[in-house]
Protein backbone atom coordinates (compact mmCIF):
# COMPACT_ATOMS: atom_id res chain seq x y z
CA UNK A 1 0.00 0.00 0.00
CA UNK A 2 1.09 3.60 -0.43
CA UNK A 3 2.47 5.96 1.88
CA UNK A 4 0.00 8.14 3.39
CA UNK A 5 1.12 11.40 1.47
CA UNK A 6 -0.45 15.00 1.01
CA UNK A 7 -0.58 16.18 -3.14
CA UNK A 8 1.98 18.80 -3.60
CA UNK A 9 1.12 22.48 -4.10
CA UNK A 10 -2.72 23.43 -2.81
CA UNK A 11 -5.23 21.40 -3.22
CA UNK A 12 -7.57 21.74 -6.41
CA UNK A 13 -10.37 23.76 -5.48
CA UNK A 14 -14.15 21.90 -5.81
CA UNK A 15 -15.94 23.90 -7.84
CA UNK A 16 -18.73 21.12 -8.79
CA UNK A 17 -21.51 19.90 -6.58
CA UNK A 18 -20.84 16.48 -4.91
CA UNK A 19 -23.72 13.84 -5.19
CA UNK A 20 -22.79 10.95 -2.26
CA UNK A 21 -23.73 7.78 -4.33
CA UNK A 22 -22.22 4.42 -2.96
CA UNK A 23 -21.20 2.73 -6.86
CA UNK A 24 -18.46 -0.25 -7.06
CA UNK A 25 -15.43 0.56 -9.18
CA UNK A 26 -12.38 -1.47 -10.21
CA UNK A 27 -9.50 1.23 -10.49
CA UNK A 28 -6.57 0.72 -12.72
CA UNK A 29 -3.15 2.20 -11.29
CA UNK A 30 0.07 1.85 -12.33
CA UNK A 31 0.61 -0.83 -9.75
CA UNK A 32 -2.42 -3.01 -10.95
CA UNK A 33 -6.36 -3.38 -10.40
CA UNK A 34 -7.90 -2.42 -7.15
CA UNK A 35 -11.46 -3.11 -6.33
CA UNK A 36 -13.32 0.32 -4.51
CA UNK A 37 -16.62 2.10 -3.57
CA UNK A 38 -17.44 5.11 -4.23
CA UNK A 39 -18.96 7.50 -1.75
CA UNK A 40 -19.40 10.71 -3.77
CA UNK A 41 -19.33 12.07 -7.62
CA UNK A 42 -19.00 15.20 -9.46
CA UNK A 43 -18.62 16.39 -12.71
CA UNK A 44 -14.85 16.89 -12.00
CA UNK A 45 -13.91 13.82 -9.76
CA UNK A 46 -14.79 11.32 -7.22
CA UNK A 47 -13.47 10.52 -3.18
CA UNK A 48 -13.74 6.90 -2.81
CA UNK A 49 -12.78 4.07 -0.76
CA UNK A 50 -10.34 0.70 -0.62
CA UNK A 51 -8.51 -0.87 1.15
CA UNK A 52 -5.30 -0.12 -1.04
CA UNK A 53 -4.87 3.44 -2.31
CA UNK A 54 -2.81 4.26 -5.40
CA UNK A 55 -0.33 6.79 -4.53
CA UNK A 56 -0.89 10.90 -4.49
CA UNK A 57 -0.47 12.00 -7.48
CA UNK A 58 -1.04 8.63 -9.48
CA UNK A 59 -2.90 8.33 -13.01
CA UNK A 60 -6.02 5.95 -12.77
CA UNK A 61 -8.24 4.65 -14.79
CA UNK A 62 -11.91 3.55 -13.83
CA UNK A 63 -15.38 2.60 -15.85
CA UNK A 64 -18.66 3.32 -13.62
CA UNK A 65 -22.16 2.49 -13.99
CA UNK A 66 -23.85 5.44 -13.19
CA UNK A 67 -27.71 4.90 -12.64
CA UNK A 68 -30.13 5.51 -15.21
CA UNK A 69 -32.75 7.08 -13.17
CA UNK A 70 -29.90 9.88 -11.72
CA UNK A 71 -28.47 10.01 -15.29
CA UNK A 72 -32.31 10.46 -16.29
CA UNK A 73 -32.23 8.18 -18.97
CA UNK A 74 -33.62 5.01 -20.06
CA UNK A 75 -30.72 2.57 -18.86
CA UNK A 76 -27.50 2.72 -17.23
CA UNK A 77 -24.45 5.23 -18.37
CA UNK A 78 -21.36 3.63 -18.61
CA UNK A 79 -18.38 6.25 -18.29
CA UNK A 80 -15.08 5.45 -18.38
CA UNK A 81 -12.62 7.75 -16.53
CA UNK A 82 -9.19 8.51 -16.57
CA UNK A 83 -7.53 10.97 -13.78
CA UNK A 84 -5.32 11.05 -11.25
CA UNK A 85 -5.09 11.26 -7.34
CA UNK A 86 -4.69 14.20 -5.43
CA UNK A 87 -5.04 13.63 -1.80
CA UNK A 88 -5.65 10.77 0.46
CA UNK A 89 -6.94 10.25 4.15
CA UNK A 90 -8.03 8.11 6.87
CA UNK A 91 -11.45 8.92 8.46
CA UNK A 92 -12.37 6.71 11.35
CA UNK A 93 -10.41 3.31 10.64
CA UNK A 94 -11.44 3.79 6.61
CA UNK A 95 -9.13 4.48 3.83
CA UNK A 96 -10.16 7.37 1.14
CA UNK A 97 -8.82 8.65 -1.93
CA UNK A 98 -9.81 11.74 -3.92
CA UNK A 99 -9.43 11.98 -7.69
CA UNK A 100 -9.77 14.37 -10.37
CA UNK A 101 -11.39 13.32 -13.48
CA UNK A 102 -9.35 14.56 -16.32
CA UNK A 103 -11.10 13.05 -19.28
CA UNK A 104 -13.93 10.61 -19.63
CA UNK A 105 -15.97 9.08 -22.41
CA UNK A 106 -19.48 7.33 -22.52
CA UNK A 107 -19.46 3.96 -23.60
CA UNK A 108 -22.01 1.92 -25.41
Amino acid sequence: MAQWQMPNGENPVRTAVRFPMRLPIRVQTENGELDAMTENISANGLLFVSDQLPRVDSRIEFTIAMPAAVMGAANDVTIHCVGRVVRHYLQNGTKKAAAVIDEYSLKA
